[in-house]
């Protein structure tokens, strides 16, 4: 698939299945965000806002670099393909096991699962992987 800067694909071809899968996935997501956020408030909230936008932080790798609209530059690309794979989310998720303090551990889940939220948002509205010249897949 080739594509034209004049064009620029800006949505993935992700079946539209697979976009209400990842939909279903983010709304429970949220629901969970939330739930933890107002069950132990304080840093949580914080991890969880952090959480929601971590991944976009990304855009920054490379962001003067040359590209058309819709398209990230070269130098990005592998970041943020990083940063919005779902298995990245769940590792982060799992580092909670690893504090025996409550304090530490439970901001740590909630920013992997807001994490989580976030790549599973993109993915159902349209916003996948990039290919290596910064397109969507």
């Amino acid at each position: 698939m080739t594509h034209d800067a004049a064009e620029g694909a800006v949505r993935s071809s992700a079946s539209r299945p697979a976009r209400v899968a990842w939909g279903l996935l983010s709304a429970l997501l949220l629901i969970w965000v939330v739930f933890e956020a107002v069950k132990y408030g304080g840093w949580t909230i914080a991890a969880a806002a952090a959480g929601v936008v971590a991944p976009d932080l990304s855009f920054l790798v490379g962001a003067s670099g040359l590209h058309g609209h819709g398209q990230l530059p070269r130098k990005t690309v592998p970041v943020y393909n990083l940063v919005h794979r779902p298995a990245v989310a769940l590792a982060v998720m799992l580092t909670c096991l690893v504090p025996h303090s409550r304090e530490v551990a439970v901001p740590l889940f909630t920013f992997g699962l807001a994490w989580m939220l976030h790549i599973a948002s993109d993915r159902a509205l349209g916003f996948g992987l990039r290919t290596a010249d910064g397109w969507q897949r």
